[in-house]
């Protein structure tokens, strides 16, 4: 018999926001493949949840793993995918389990919950209807420059997209604002972070508002950066 894999989102701060079906899920699984061990061992001992053989599953060792988790996925065993927060896959490791799970006729599941673009993006009073989501961009600052440049040329070309969300670490906060400013002017933006914790921040504000605070501010946690060309 083949098993099932159930992609679960956790919470990306307030643990209050966990679904009570991702719960369940956690509950019923036979094992976890966890992006972090530790961060789900103290998922499951928060919510009283008996241990669970973990598996880790990160950018790291994703190739290796993937032939060991497909093995045990095609015997009759329910998994359960999780990130280290919010929702697996998205600018996570994951997606390429996924493809070949569904290759082999396992079953998979998604089990909606919170993610950090969404909750800046709804935060940001931007446009909403339509975005783009390029994630955290490339680490060298000419490729993160040039995708900024592809992607304003797709904004003037698709009139229906105004809005564009990006992931950054902290230490590359400012290099990103530099370059958002040199590709699209100063803009307004939205710069969200510590999301649904207590110290919850979304600063709304020209790019060089932003520059000028973050310079002063050394910035902590992971941020998310929502603008729009209009």
């Amino acid at each position: 018999m083949s098993g099932k894999l159930c992609i679960v989102s956790t919470p990306i701060g307030n643990l209050d926001d966990i679904t009570l079906r991702a719960l369940q899920t956690l509950k019923d699984a036979d094992v976890i493949i966890a992006e972090d061990t530790r961060s789900a061992s103290m998922l499951l001992r928060h919510f009283g949840i008996p241990h669970k053989k973990i598996i880790s599953f990160f950018e790291g060792n994703e190739e290796k793993r993937l032939p060991e988790i497909l093995n045990l996925l095609q015997t009759d065993i329910k998994a359960v995918l999780i990130s280290e927060s919010g929702t697996p896959l998205v600018s996570d490791p994951g997606f390429k389990l996924i493809r070949d799970a569904t290759r082999v006729g396992i079953q998979v599941e998604a089990i909606p919950g919170p993610t950090a673009l969404i909750n800046a993006l709804v935060l940001s009073g931007l446009p909403t209807n339509a975005f783009i989501f390029l994630g955290f961009l490339p680490k060298k600052e000419i490729r993160a420059k040039k995708l900024l440049e592809r992607t304003k040329t797709a904004l003037f070309e698709l009139d229906e997209v105004k809005t564009v969300i990006i992931y950054e670490s902290p230490h590359r906060l400012l290099k990103t604002f530099a370059s958002i400013l040199d590709v699209f002017g100063n803009i307004q933006i939205a710069v969200a972070r510590e999301m649904t914790k207590i110290h919850e921040e979304v600063r709304r504000e020209k790019v060089s508002e932003s520059i000028a605070h973050f310079a002063q501010t050394p910035p902590k946690g992971e941020f998310t950066i929502v603008f729009s060309k209009v």
